[in-house]
């Protein structure tokens, strides 16, 4: 099959141009500006997938279309917002899909959405969830929890910390539990949906084996680099939302009020996709001591 991908050039997309290869598949991304360090083997399709004219029949001549446009943090001074990069994008790929005759869809949401979602990045990957759905496309969503690997921001940042200094705060208890998986995982996944008819029409919820505070995460950090445990003072929950909002705005400042939410709200799942994907996820600890110890 060929495939066609919008949000492909990032950390999640590298790694699904490889699943899919390896499953064999072609590829034809969707980029900004053509780049020279993509092999030839990838087909590059310039065009915004904020702006539907720019790339509306780039689908054109494919077997499906994988959409994982998304942000974790709007820039609204710059046109960064998750109205646009979430439910603009989605239907305009939407769009493309449907000019192009394409019936297989496949989508990455993100676990935690859902019609009550608190935090606007859930919202709108809510809308986003939505417009799938009755877009009347052979379907899948995909909804992968903190997604970890070789160059991932989170882990890498927390890490790049922990390297420097013994001590890293903590807002509130930090007793609020993740469930990383990682991101070879969720491209592989993503590579499987494509052969199982039994995913179309369905949404899945992806999560690792290892369900961890956040207290926990930071000590299995500081081992896989081979430091101590951090001393972790706790920053009172509701002073932290009295100055985050004042400083959220500045692109230094390392925490917004959303990402707080979807923080203190945990980032869990009960693992039922293994039952559908039949294989099982790779531990968290030995995950980063693959990349980290590098």
């Amino acid at each position: 099959m060929k495939i066609f991908i919008a949000g492909g050039t990032g950390f999640v997309g590298g790694h699904l141009v490889e699943a899919l290869h390896d499953h064999g598949h072609s590829v034809r991304l969707l980029v900004h500006r053509r780049s020279s360090r993509v092999t030839d083997a990838i087909d590059q399709v310039e065009g915004d997938v904020t702006r539907l004219q720019s790339f509306e029949s780039a689908a054109e001549g494919c077997d499906a279309v994988i959409n994982l446009v998304g942000i974790i943090r709007e820039f609204p001074a710059s046109g960064i917002t998750f109205e646009r990069l979430h439910v603009q994008a989605t239907a305009n790929v939407l769009a493309a899909t449907g000019k192009a005759g394409i019936r297989r869809y496949l989508q990455m949401s993100a676990l935690g959405t859902r019609p009550d979602a608190v935090s606007h990045y859930h919202m709108t990957k809510f809308q986003a969830e939505e417009l799938v759905r009755s877009s009347g496309l052979d379907m899948t969503i995909l909804r992968p929890s903190l997604i970890y690997g070789p160059n991932d921001a989170f882990i890498n940042m927390l890490a790049g910390q922990l390297r420097l200094t013994r001590i890293m705060p903590v807002i509130g208890s930090g007793t609020y539990r993740l469930q990383p998986v990682h991101v070879a995982d969720v491209a592989r996944c993503f590579a499987m949906a494509l052969r199982l008819n039994e995913t179309i029409g369905q949404s899945y919820d992806l999560c690792g084996n290892n369900r961890l505070t956040y207290l926990e995460l930071l000590d299995a950090i500081a081992t896989a680099i081979g430091r101590t445990a951090p001393f972790k003072p706790h920053a009172p929950l509701g002073v932290m939302k009295l100055i985050i909002p004042i400083f959220q705005h500045l692109p230094q400042f390392p925490i917004t009020m959303d990402q707080l939410q979807m923080l203190i709200e945990e980032n869990i799942c009960d693992g039922s996709w293994k039952k559908v994907f039949g294989f099982e996820p790779r531990g968290f600890p030995e995950g980063i001591c693959e990349y980290l110890r590098k």
